[in-house]
């Protein structure tokens, strides 16, 4: 086989995928490293049958007529059969060339704008007051996933760090547990919404009679230690140590009245 032929068999030519911009820059220099872009980018004359044509005239157009069956079988190899039977019609590269970027152009840029409006909703995101873990995850994937069908590499690392950039302050431990001790790099965020459930459990348990509860046993604690000791104690100087706490939903555990702990219950100062 001559060395021309060879070359010619071993020429890669990439498939068209409907990424109109990366596949018209790779054919683009497919075509160049051929010499034959000239036929595609300004076309040929062409003579017709019976047209008078000097001899030099005759050679160029033979010349360029095989270029253009050259550039014509690697666009016939790019392109999809489905695709091909809507520009049937079409005889030269040049036209071929033409009609895929009337056709696909126009969708790209299309693309191209919807792709840079995901990316500012997805730069904004954060996650609301109140909002549960599964909601907020939702609403990041749904933007992710629009942006990787535009063509956008979105990666796991890249949405990991946008949630733990963006978590309500409630996860700050939790957040600052998993930059600490996991590789961000290899993390799923399958793995990461996990992690932030269980948190998110945790806290849904501790409701507000839990906190007051515990509030309670702590200053209970330090009674023993002398009055005005603990920190919600009576003090040695009126209001000492309570102006930051607020009683008014406490519930005594003696008489069940509202506004003060059980050790602070008038039945217990009572001779």
């Amino acid at each position: 086989m001559a060395e021309g032929g060879s070359n010619y068999q071993s020429t890669y030519v990439p498939k068209f995928n409907g990424d109109y911009d990366h596949w018209s820059m790779v054919m683009k220099n497919l075509i160049q490293s051929k010499e034959c872009w000239n036929n595609v980018n300004v076309g040929y004359a062409v003579i017709r049958e019976g047209e008078q044509a000097t001899a030099t005239q005759r050679k160029n157009f033979e010349e360029n007529k095989l270029k253009d069956l050259k550039v014509l079988n690697y666009l016939f190899q790019s392109i999809d059969k489905s695709i091909l039977k809507t520009i049937t019609s079409k005889e030269t590269s040049k036209q071929v060339w033409d009609a895929m970027k009337t056709k696909y152009q126009g969708s790209a840029r299309v693309k191209r704008a919807q792709l840079q409006r995901l990316r500012r909703s997805f730069e904004v995101l954060e996650m609301k007051t109140g909002e549960t873990v599964t909601d907020y995850l939702g609403r990041v994937m749904v933007i992710a996933n629009e942006m990787r069908s535009c063509g956008d590499v979105m990666t796991d690392v890249t949405i990991v760090e946008k949630i733990l950039r963006t978590h309500a302050e409630n996860f700050n431990f939790i957040v600052c547990s998993i930059e600490e001790s996991r590789d961000l790099d290899t993390m799923s965020v399958d793995e990461l919404q996990s992690s932030l459930l269980v948190h998110e459990q945790k806290l849904m348990k501790k409701s507000p009679e839990d906190q007051a509860l515990r509030a309670e046993q702590e200053a209970s604690g330090g009674r023993g230690r002398g009055r005005g000791r603990s920190s919600f104690g009576r003090g040695r100087g009126r209001g000492r140590g309570r102006g930051s706490f607020d009683k008014s939903g406490v519930e005594c555990y003696k008489c069940h009245n509202l506004g003060y702990f059980q050790y602070e219950c008038p039945s217990e100062r009572k001779p």
